[in-house]
């Protein structure tokens, strides 16, 4: 079927999408320094390996907050700055400060507990990079046709993984160069607290190259593109809100499965997998959070991940041709069946630099996780309500680690008996899950239309 009178937007050059998608490798080095070393600084501060799960319950609790709401008002925003510009400069901004108190958590100490301080840095982070990221999934959609979706959601998760091999490995680099990473019990070694000061730099400076060299259409252009919605034209503030939640499109619904257990998967590596390396392979005991050893044990974490990230960024790079070859649910399928044989693998080794192997398999979920669900969501959403069903999407992202955050923990607990270990296999499990429940996912959009040069993109 083909709508008459709506232009297709033209396509964007390689070094549009690049400068259009840069920002997103400063917040990936900042997340990276999250997921990889927060568990760490939280240890150090006093959290047991058994409650860990339970302080990263802010961080999803507000992302599923925020990022619906930053959809909803991004969708209606146009300043000197633009329409999703505004909001990630502001997330940017909060993230850069974050980043730079988390690991200075115990200069309050004599006010606050450093493990209160440093869970309320963890979840300001947390909600923070939401904020950040949510407009650029959209902002892709806004400038892309259709037919540069792939592209551009690769190419961006491409950057992601460059982004986040820097903040993975960057700890462990300034540690070779005799920055210390051994600190008494409550500090932060200096090693990581000079990689959160540079994650803050990186993340706002490239996010300030975004929002410099990106344009976006004005309204009055991008209504060229796009018909307008009779359903929610005379609806405003919370009643269209619950408008488009009742409106949720079949497909993204679907997806919902898929994420769910996904990101149950990768919140249980994330909070897990340092406990269970220093337990499993570098034989230290749960209470050993200060020594050499356990540094050693961060630190190659950090390089796990970063491997992974590189896998990833690769990776990232070749799905449109993949997709091309057979389609965007066996690719992600395939991809997420590597990831889960990854995690699970990592419970039959016991020589460290074999570790480097299952992040392999894992690149290759994460690189997909971070772009195919967008490129399906955004063939089957009003492209006005981009913002907002990008942010509603995020729900089934946060969603399993809320649920994560409550019984991760007791499941380590009390039926792994305190073994971090089963957590990596639980979540390797769950990826399989995954990749099963996307099979069943509808991937197609219904509507063509007319593609044209006549309008310059910006």
């Amino acid at each position: 079927m083909v709508k008459r009178g709506i232009l297709q937007k033209p396509k964007m050059s390689f070094w549009q999408i690049w400068n259009m998608s840069f920002g997103f490798l400063g917040i990936q080095f900042g997340f990276a320094l999250q997921t990889g070393y927060a568990s760490s600084i939280l240890l150090k501060f006093g959290a047991k390996v058994d409650n860990l799960s339970w302080f990263w319950l802010a961080a999803p609790l507000t992302g599923m907050i925020i990022q619906p709401i930053i959809g909803h008002y991004s969708d209606r925003t146009w300043n000197r700055l633009g329409r999703r510009r505004p909001y990630f400069l502001t997330g940017a901004l909060l993230s850069g400060l974050a980043l730079c108190f988390l690991p200075n958590s115990s200069g309050l100490a004599f006010l606050i507990p450093p493990i209160i301080v440093g869970a309320g840095m963890l979840m300001l982070m947390d909600a923070s990079f939401n904020v950040a990221m949510e407009p650029f999934r959209a902002l892709v959609a806004d400038n892309l046709p259709d037919s540069q979706h792939n592209i551009g959601f690769s190419l961006q998760t491409c950057l992601i993984g460059v982004g986040a091999i820097m903040g993975s490995f960057l700890p462990s680099v300034l540690a070779e160069f005799h920055i210390s990473d051994v600190a008494p019990k409550g500090i932060v070694p200096n090693n990581l607290l000079y990689s959160f000061y540079a994650g803050g730099i990186v993340l706002i400076g490239c996010i300030l190259w975004t929002v410099i060299k990106t344009k976006e259409y004005p309204p009055e252009e991008y209504a060229k593109f796009h018909e307008p919605d009779p359903v929610t034209a005379k609806k405003s503030g919370i009643s269209e809100f619950l408008q488009d939640l009742s409106d949720m499109p079949k497909t993204m619904k679907q997806l919902g499965v898929v994420q769910f257990f996904s990101w149950f998967a990768l919140f249980s590596m994330w909070v897990f997998t340092t406990s269970a390396i220093a337990a499993h392979v570098y034989h230290l005991p749960a209470s050993d959070t200060s020594s050499k050893a356990y540094s050693d044990a961060s630190d190659w974490v950090g390089k796990m991940f970063g491997v992974y990230n590189a896998v990833s960024a690769v990776y990232a790079l070749s799905l449109p041709w993949i997709v091309k070859k057979f389609n965007r649910k066996k690719t992600h399928a395939f991809s997420l069946t590597m990831g889960g044989l990854g995690l699970i693998s990592i419970f039959f080794i016991q020589n460290h630099y074999l570790l480097f192997l299952p992040m392999i398999g894992i690149g290759l979920a994460w690189g997909s996780i971070l772009a195919m669900p967008y490129a399906i969501l955004s063939s089957s959403i009003p492209a006005k309500k981009i913002g907002v069903y990008m942010g509603l999407f995020n729900f089934f992202i946060t969603f399993p680690q809320i649920v994560n955050s409550l019984i991760g923990s007791l499941i380590i607990k009390y039926f792994f008996n305190s073994q971090a270990i089963y957590g990596l296999v639980m979540a390797g499990v769950l990826m399989f899950l995954a990749a099963f429940s996307v099979l069943f996912v509808e991937d197609g959009k219904k509507i063509q239309i007319i593609e044209t040069p006549l309008i310059q993109a910006p």
